[in-house]
């Protein structure tokens, strides 16, 4: 066990340590403020204050951790090494800045809480972020700084057995068009048939013809292929479903159609399945209860896992309407203008909500990169978008991180706007597998 000496605990404290050396470092951790009982401790011991109490383990704190509310914070960047970092410590110290608080401005997402820019969905936009701006984005960053910590505690505490954790790859899978053509009525696929005449789309107007007519697979029912290929390589892989009404932005079938239905039962016998709450639902706490209902009577089980539709939320609200419906995880944190860390953490974790100073049960897994980001907003070839996808698996498999990418079955079609795509993720899956 790792004993903390600091001068006074409080939930902000007490919530980033946690994170930093239970969740990510997987070391246990203690607190005093007792300075005998931090003398009289045999193992691992640090101290975070504003001065040490001798050549001990020390980190100079910041404010940070001992403030309550938002305000603006001062952010000077420098280095550790060849590190970003900030907070730098005013006095001599163990590393030359407060990680504990940089980790915990970074993960809790405060900057989000100040006044930003926000993007035509609503959103906070990865432009806005310290992140971004100082060229740290795709760098897991709060577990660099923990990979390096722990090299040091090492080096000082060499008789103490520090565990080690190991790599984990998680595929998602969005389904918010769950069939290109099938089961969209004849209004839809009308509309359909005069937009590819009249755009001059002869082979789409073909392929759904022969897919109305039954002589074609659906592009999109992918379902199958996903299945097996997780099943085969063994790859832990998430479904989550859209359940909204026919909207301007959610405009998947009808949740009550009985071929979707069949369909989200059937892959929930086989792998773990979430709600993908609709656009709306970002401020409308009543129309996400209604989704989430709804999914649940139709696996016959409690729905745990979410992730927003367009990753569209708002701090705190968001995670405080899904945390009073039973949500236990969610796989929102992440950008769909740009790749990399929103919460520089490639490490799942606990929401800690800045308006009430507390941590709630939610867990966040944070994911890397989006098949839509890579494909429609910056227009990678499939080559490409590969080799993007793997300098984000390399950054996480060199601490030791997890992993997880969004993929949308749409994207794994063999049609003409996806050629080579299924193969990037079949490719990726079972490099990683």
């Amino acid at each position: 066990m790792l004993l903390v000496y600091t001068h006074k605990i409080t939930p902000r404290l007490s919530y980033i340590f946690k994170h930093f050396f239970v969740r990510t470092l997987h070391i246990p951790v203690s607190f005093t403020t007792v300075v005998e009982e931090f003398v009289s401790h045999n193992g691992p011991k640090l101290t975070y204050s504003k001065l040490p109490l001798g050549n001990e383990f020390f980190i100079r704190s910041h404010p940070l951790l001992y403030e309550q509310g938002i305000s603006d914070v001062d952010i000077i960047m420098s280095h550790w090494d060849e590190i970003p970092c900030f907070f730098s410590a005013k006095v001599k110290a163990t590393i030359p800045f407060d990680v504990f608080a940089a980790s915990f401005y970074l993960i809790t997402r405060y900057e989000e809480y100040l006044p930003h820019v926000k993007d035509s969905y609503e959103r906070f936009p990865a432009s806005e972020s310290l992140a971004f701006k100082n060229d740290f984005l795709k760098k897991p960053l709060i577990d660099i700084w923990a990979a390096k910590f722990l090299e040091l505690l090492k080096e000082k505490f060499p008789d103490y057995d520090f565990p080690e954790r190991k790599f984990e790859f998680i595929s998602t899978i969005n389904v918010d068009n769950v069939f290109a053509f099938k089961q969209k009525g004849i209004v839809r696929n009308t509309v359909g048939f005069i937009k590819d005449l009249f755009s001059f789309r002869f082979s789409e107007l073909l392929e759904r013809l022969l897919v109305l007519l039954n002589i074609r697979k659906d592009p999109y029912d992918t379902f199958a292929e996903i299945v097996a290929l997780s099943k085969k390589e063994n790859i832990q892989t998430i479904f989550f479903f859209l359940l909204s009404e026919y909207t301007t932005y959610d405009t998947n079938i009808s949740p009550s159609n009985f071929v979707y239905k069949s369909l989200i039962k059937s892959i929930a016998d086989y792998l773990e399945v979430g709600l993908l709450p609709s656009h709306f639902t970002m401020k409308n706490a009543v129309k996400l209860k209604k989704e989430k209902d709804r999914m649940e009577q139709i696996v016959n089980k409690p729905i745990l896992k979410s992730r927003q539709h367009y990753v569209r939320f708002i701090l705190p609200d968001t995670y405080q309407n899904l945390v009073e419906l039973g949500i236990e995880e969610d796989h929102s944190m992440g950008y769909m203008d740009h790749i990399g860390f929103r919460a520089s953490t490639c490490t799942p974790f606990y929401f800690y909500d800045l308006d009430f100073e507390i941590q709630i049960p939610i867990k966040l897994h944070p994911f890397a990169v989006s098949d839509l980001t890579l494909k429609n907003h910056f227009n990678y070839v499939p080559a490409v978008a590969k080799s993007k996808i793997k300098e984000l698996i390399n950054e996480v498999k060199n601490v030791d991180g997890t992993f997880i990418m969004i993929f949308h079955n749409k994207t794994m079609s063999r049609n003409s706007h996806n050629k080579n795509w299924n193969q990037v993720y079949t490719d990726i899956i079972s490099e990683n597998s």
